[in-house]
């Protein structure tokens, strides 16, 4: 996997830690928190789409 391009949010800092980073793969779509960056996940984009979605609309805030 040292050969995926790694992006996390222009919002982070750029020497932050605790970030969540992508990469697009031939086969899906990779997701790392960047301390942890040896455990990935793997999805595609309808998933990751509908994910983005229900955190941007507050779905999952009674969660925490």
């Amino acid at each position: 996997m040292s050969d995926l391009t790694w992006q996390k949010s222009s919002f982070s800092e750029a020497a932050a830690a605790n970030c969540v980073e992508l990469a697009a793969a031939p086969d899906g779509i990779r997701i790392r928190e960047s301390d942890e960056p040896d455990t990935v996940l793997r999805t595609s984009p309808a998933p990751l789409g509908a994910l983005i979605r229900s955190v941007k609309a507050g779905r999952l805030d009674h969660t925490l």
